[in-house]
C-alpha cells in the first residue's frame, strides 16, 4: 500500500481530499481496489460511508477492474435517434459482452454513456479517447479488428 500511503501524502487526509485521493488511487490500479479503500479509512478522517457516496455518485469511479481499452457508446438524443441501440447490440455480439462488463481477456469494458458531446457525428463510439462517428452496426468489428489485432502483435 505505499502507493495509497504516497497518494494521501500529497492529496491529504481530510475529508475534503476525498475526490482526489480516489482519482490518484484509480489512476494508478485502474479501479478503485478494496484494499486501498481501507487503507484510506484506516489512515485518513475519510469514511467508508464517504468513499461509498463519492464513488457511487460519479460514475467514472470504477469498483472492478476494467479492460485494457473502454468502450463507450453514447446513448444521447441525437445517436438515439440516429440508431445508437443498433450500434450498441453489435459492440455487444461482437464482444460477447454487456455493458459494464470486461471481456474475458481483459482487451475490453463496454460502458453506456448518456451522452459523448459529438453530436455532429451521431451515432457515435468512444474507444478510450478516439471517436468513432456516423458508425452504421456492420463497421464495429473493423474497428474492433484494429484493437485485437494491435494487441495480438504486442504479444510475443
Amino acid at each position: 500500500m505505499k502507493e495509497v500511503a504516497a497518494i494521501l501524502e500529497s492529496q491529504g487526509t481530510g475529508r475534503d481530499a476525498c475526490v482526489k485521493v480516489l482519482q490518484e488511487i484509480q489512476a494508478v490500479f485502474g479501479y478503485l481496489p478494496a484494499e486501498a479503500l481501507r487503507y484510506v479509512t484506516g489512515h485518513s478522517q475519510i469514511t467508508a460511508r464517504q468513499i461509498y457516496g463519492v464513488a457511487t455518485f460519479y460514475d467514472r469511479f470504477r469498483f472492478k477492474p476494467v479492460g485494457k481499452h473502454i468502450i463507450r457508446t453514447c446513448h444521447g438524443t441525437a445517436c438515439h435517434v440516429n440508431g445508437a441501440n443498433h450500434i450498441g447490440h453489435a459492440v455487444e455480439e461482437v464482444l460477447k459482452i454487456k455493458p459494464q462488463e470486461t471481456t474475458p481477456d481483459g482487451l475490453f469494458t463496454l460502458e453506456s454513456a448518456a451522452c459523448l458531446g459529438c453530436c455532429s457525428l451521431a451515432p457515435v463510439m468512444m474507444i478510450d479517447d478516439t471517436a468513432y462517428g456516423r458508425l452504421e452496426p456492420r463497421k464495429i468489428k473493423q474497428i474492433l479488428r484494429k484493437y485485437t489485432q494491435a494487441a495480438k502483435a504486442k504479444t510475443p
